[in-house]
């Protein structure tokens, strides 16, 4: 085993929840932006002390990672993906050496080929900005392995729940499972500051929150569904940053939802969501 990997633990106890966190816009925490996102960057910086014990290691699915098949970061130093555009230089010096752990790659892989559900392991893919970012603040020592999970290539909400109800078991053994994105994410109207999509921002948002708040089969059936939510395809022209939601709603099982964070950034509604 490398030096920095873990042992899966096989017993802790409670349970890890199961976390969607927004992760911003590019390195925004890193820049001078006013106080746009001082409020996300607060709730980030809490989510450590909203945790039952430390978790052992941390499951996350990005939304700027895409493959045919869901794949692993099995690598135990993974580097950093500096895979924004445009902004200051120092952002690219930004550091977080979390370990990785093959040991935990490998086992997500073994519950994934368990549920029936094609699974690769890539030891040279490193962290992308949708990880590294988020993580600087909700987990600044840098010091619990962290293993990242690609979407799927097709998109599809349906299989990101299967694939996160296959992870599911990780969580009893002290496994946190996080999804990052953005409930909100049409950069044209975003960065343009488009005020005719403000309102409906806030419709998609409150139909977003009500679905996860449901009992866990109706969220499912309306997650499934969310492309006809009001406002939806406005909110999300692609979903590659709310897909990372249905992949926790999986791994949720039968734990209710409540969205613990609440903002408007630019004139447009976002949240974060935990389970369990």
């Amino acid at each position: 085993m490398e030096q920095h990997s873990r042992p899966i633990n096989e017993t802790a106890r409670p349970r890890q929840p199961v976390l969607f966190l927004p992760h911003g816009g590019g390195p925004c925490f890193f820049m001078d932006w006013s106080d746009t996102w001082d409020r996300m960057a607060a709730y980030l910086r809490g989510v450590a002390a909203g945790l039952p014990q430390p978790p052992d290691g941390i499951v996350v699915v990005s939304s700027h990672w895409e493959t045919g098949v869901p794949t692993v970061t099995s690598g135990a130093h993974p580097a950093l993906i500096y895979d924004y555009s445009g902004f200051p230089p120092h952002t690219y010096q930004l550091r977080y050496p979390a370990p990785g752990s093959p040991e935990l790659a490998a086992h997500a892989c073994t519950l994934l080929d368990r549920a029936g559900i094609a699974c690769a392991q890539d030891p040279e893919r490193g962290f992308d900005h949708g990880v590294f970012i988020p993580f600087m603040l909700a987990f600044p020592q840098a010091d619990i392995p962290v293993v990242e999970l690609s979407l799927q290539r097709d998109l599809n909400a349906a299989m990101e729940i299967r694939i996160g109800a296959a992870l599911r078991p990780l969580r009893e053994r002290n496994i946190l499972i996080v999804g990052t994105g953005m409930t909100y994410h049409n950069l044209h109207h975003f960065m343009g500051q488009n005020p005719q999509s403000n309102a409906v921002s806030r419709e998609f948002d409150t139909w977003l929150a009500h679905a996860v708040e449901a009992p866990p089969d109706v969220r499912t059936e309306a997650l499934t569904q969310w492309m006809h939510a009001p406002g939806a395809r406005i909110c999300h022209p692609r979903p590659e940053h709310l897909l990372p939601l249905m992949f926790v709603a999986g791994a949720a099982g039968t734990d209710r939802g409540v969205r613990d964070y609440s903002d408007t950034v630019m004139g447009k509604a976002l949240s974060g969501f935990r389970f369990g």
